[in-house]
């Protein structure tokens, strides 16, 4: 199967963070507003119900309406990309059911991650999904799930065409040559802020982004430059990436959730709490993310 040049996964999108009412209750205004500012500031889709979405703290009917906020929000031409991570192929069928039928153009999928699952657990897995019909981007987080998509493992569920793309959040930049080698019509997708240069001068052709959420404007304008191909754009981009990169590691942090919706507070925008078992960052934590997300703001990144 080829892909179109036009892939509803490429480009820019925000793993958004969900805003809460201060009973905990889902502030769903608050989180169309926030998905139609990304796509005002130039993102090209938005991720709900990702890590970073807290999903795993919602009901059915919340997870479902947060699909649908994001599609009604992001208005014709935006993309949105569900997660639709669950414990089994029969319940992830049904949310990538749901995200077609709320208008989703593709969606993004963990392997099964209850238990350490084999190889053929994990095909079988990606079969049922792609059994529904919407493009699957497939997402490689072996640190949290213990189940690692090595580049072999793509290759193969790319040759079945059971998957369009990986997000690749292994942190090993090298795997970047390994998956174009063996499955090179298989899309790469930066997983992790933190090493945006390194992936995006290896050929990635999107980012499923964190920081987004506080800087949209000036992240997607780094994303551009060092995806041009043009050698001349890499001084601005190391500049850039250099400033902001004690930031954009804490994407690859335990509490990077938490440290994101803090940095989209002090830039103005509704991050706010957490559901439990996330809880408040320590003192010593918010001082540190504070003063490098104030020195931001202060060169004029946005």
């Amino acid at each position: 199967m080829t892909i179109p040049h036009d892939a509803p996964w490429r480009g820019v999108y925000t793993a958004t963070a969900l805003p809460f009412n201060d009973d905990l209750s889902v502030d769903f205004d608050a989180y169309g507003e926030h998905v139609r500012w990304q796509a005002q500031m130039g993102v090209d889709g938005v991720c709900p119900n990702g890590s970073l979405g807290e999903y795993q703290t919602l009901t059915p009917e919340e997870r479902a309406r947060v699909v649908e906020v994001a599609v009604q929000a992001g208005g014709d031409g935006f993309g949105v990309m569900p997660g639709v991570a669950a414990y089994g192929a029969l319940e992830v069928s049904r949310w990538i059911e749901q995200a077609a039928q709320a208008g989703a153009q593709s969606v993004l999928l963990l392997p099964p991650n209850s238990y350490r699952a084999d190889r053929d657990t994990v095909i079988a897995h990606y079969r049922a999904a792609a059994e529904v019909g919407l493009p699957v981007v497939a997402y490689n987080n072996p640190h949290d799930t213990k189940v690692d998509l090595s580049p072999e493992l793509l290759a193969e569920l790319r040759s079945e065409g059971l998957i369009t793309a990986v997000k690749e959040f292994s942190g090993d930049v090298r795997r970047a040559y390994q998956i174009a080698e063996l499955a090179p019509d298989l899309d790469l997708l930066i997983g992790a802020d933190d090493v945006l240069l390194e992936l995006g001068l290896a050929g990635a052709v999107g980012w499923i982004a964190g920081y987004t959420n506080a800087l949209p404007a000036t992240t997607t304008h780094l994303y551009a430059l060092i995806t041009s191909a043009d050698a001349t754009a890499l001084g601005e981009a190391l500049t850039i990436y250099r400033d902001l990169h004690s930031l954009l590691r804490w994407d690859s942090q335990t509490e990077f959730v938490q440290a994101i919706k803090l940095s989209m507070d002090i830039a103005g925008r509704k991050g706010g709490v957490c559901r439990p078992p996330r809880g408040p960052l320590p003192p010593e934590v918010q001082a540190r993310i504070r003063r490098d997300t104030e020195a931001a703001l202060a060169k004029g990144y946005h």
